[in-house]
């Protein structure tokens, strides 16, 4: 195997994370306003939808591993990934605008139009994100370069996620100058239109270095016994579902606890703006924190510190809206690198399959791992609508106490333990830095001293 610890230049890096800027004008509007647009826009009720986005998100989500599948197996002068950023374009952009599409049929005709069109999107959004985020694996072997990679990656994501955050609601209103529907629409088309551009220019940019061994004849099934087997990255995949939980429980409840406990609506963009330039800031500083605090001591801290900060945001007053986003702020800041460090990781453990058994399969390893975050929000967005459902929560009215109690613990007590129990999950994760320098050594010297390094 060549040597392909190579330094990535400047250019690449930015290339690279503009497709993850391009991604959240999708994912952040699904994280953010899908849930409140399908109660007080749709019209459906909040149980309905929670049910609707835990059932169509566990099937996008067994397409992960298969499109996974199909991405590794693919073979262009272009690279085995690189081309789905081209040809996923189209069926992104239709998707998102279809999603955000109100036919005027029943009620029941309506939640049927919202499954098969948000199942439309998670496809779409999978067929081009997948072959994306296995992209970082095949670009370089070197961990910290890879940590360097997927900080640029998540600035890049949080950036395009701030866009998202602060601008949607105006854009809405601008485009659609009255019509809800309508501006949504526009604001779709708008946003894959910039996606478009910004796909292209992570395709041109990005070269393809790691190759799977030439002789590899492995099938999907044994893809995916190799990963059963692979104990890093099983840790990596409750990981990756708790902290996703954690993370989508405050993003997708926040937009309630402005309107209703908060009763400033209009401050929703600048609520999430402030959390999602934390995230970037926490996402640009993880390079320089990886060079002194290995990957998984850095990542259980920042858990812990999640966690004491989600449980002290139960106790904020509701009028002291500074000491509101700072705190906000700081969770943010807090969660900023887990990105960065948990996709290096990933990258880690596709290294670590490869040694271990002489198989390379860097797009099911990531695709899995897209499997394990989607199922994560999927149980997030679920649980808020069944729990406000069952607390009485009525769209576009004032909430009754105890449902305000249930937005306010969807806030900052429900998130605090499963960032709790994520602090404790990543003591169990064994691929050191000093085990990765070995394991690739090993793999550039073509050398597999199994015994020696798995006593360890």
């Amino acid at each position: 195997m060549q040597n392909t610890n190579n330094k990535l230049s400047l250019t690449e890096k930015v290339g690279y994370a503009c497709g993850d800027v391009a991604s959240n004008f999708y994912w952040r509007v699904f994280d953010v306003f899908l849930l409140i647009f399908y109660t007080d826009g749709f019209g459906l009720s909040a149980a309905s939808v929670g049910t609707m986005i835990l059932v169509t998100r566990i099937i996008d989500a067994f397409s992960d591993p298969l499109m996974g599948a199909i991405s590794d197996r693919t073979s262009t002068r272009f690279g085995k990934f690189r081309p789905y950023l081209l040809i996923g374009i189209l069926p992104l952009v239709a998707a998102g605008i279809l999603v955000f599409t109100v036919p005027d049929i029943s009620a029941d005709g309506k939640l049927v139009w919202a499954y098969c069109t948000y199942i439309f999107m998670m496809l779409a959004y999978t067929f081009i994100n997948v072959p994306y985020g296995a992209l970082m694996g095949v670009m370089t072997s070197d961990s910290q370069e890879r940590t360097t990679l997927t900080s640029f990656r998540f600035i890049g994501a949080f950036t395009g996620g701030s866009i998202v955050a602060y601008f949607t609601p105006a854009l809405v209103n601008w485009l659609g100058q009255g019509n809800e529907v309508l501006g949504w629409q526009l604001t779709m088309a708008f946003y894959g239109l910039l996606a478009a551009l910004l796909f292209t220019l992570s395709f041109l940019t990005t070269k393809e270095r790691i190759q799977a061994p030439k002789d590899q004849q492995n099938t999907v099934s044994q893809d995916i016994t190799d990963l059963l087997a692979n104990k890093p990255w099983l840790v990596l995949f409750a990981l990756a579902l708790i902290i996703m939980m954690t993370i989508t429980l405050r993003a997708s409840s926040g937009t309630f606890y402005l309107k209703y406990v908060i009763g400033e609506e209009s401050l929703i963009g600048s609520f999430t703006l402030t959390y999602m330039l934390a995230l970037t800031a926490g996402a640009a500083v993880t390079p320089f924190l990886t060079k002194f605090i290995e990957k998984r001591t850095l990542l259980m801290l920042l858990m812990l510190m999640v966690a004491v900060l989600s449980s002290l945001f139960y106790y904020l007053p509701t009028d002291n809206l500074l000491l509101i986003f700072v705190i906000h702020g700081a969770i943010g800041f807090c969660l900023g690198p887990k990105s960065p460090l948990v996709f290096s990781m990933y990258a880690d453990t596709a290294d670590y399959n490869q040694w271990r058994t002489g198989r390379r399969a860097t797009a099911m390893t990531f695709a899995a791992a897209a499997f394990s975050q989607k199922l994560g929000g999927a149980m997030a967005g679920a649980t808020i609508g069944w729990m406000l459902g069952a607390l009485g929560y009525v769209a576009n009215q004032a909430q009754t106490q105890t449902s305000n109690e249930g937005i306010l613990l969807l806030m900052s007590i429900i998130p605090a333990c499963f960032a709790l129990v994520a602090a404790i999950l990543v003591k169990f994760y064994s691929l050191t830095e000093q085990r990765m320098s070995e394991i690739q050594d090993a793999l550039n010297h073509e050398k597999r001293h199994f015994t020696t390094l798995e006593a360890r």
